[in-house]
């Protein structure tokens, strides 16, 4: 899984292996705060860099 969308630092695309550790940590947070974590790091992420791709993360609480 790559998103082809842009961001960080140096303006590198977000790889599997980062989103999937930060997806990881967290997984103890409610369904809620997940949701506003991610959003607030994507958008950190992004910065100033226009969004090109669309993006769906799906949570499932079991």
């Amino acid at each position: 899984m790559v998103l082809h969308q842009f961001g960080g630092d140096k303006g590198k695309k977000l790889k599997y292996k980062p989103f999937k550790q930060f997806l990881l940590n967290l997984a103890e947070e409610d369904m809620d705060n997940q949701r506003l974590i991610l959003q607030n790091e994507f958008d950190s992420w992004k910065g100033d860099f226009d969004q090109i791709d669309d993006v769906c993360i799906i949570g499932v609480k079991v």
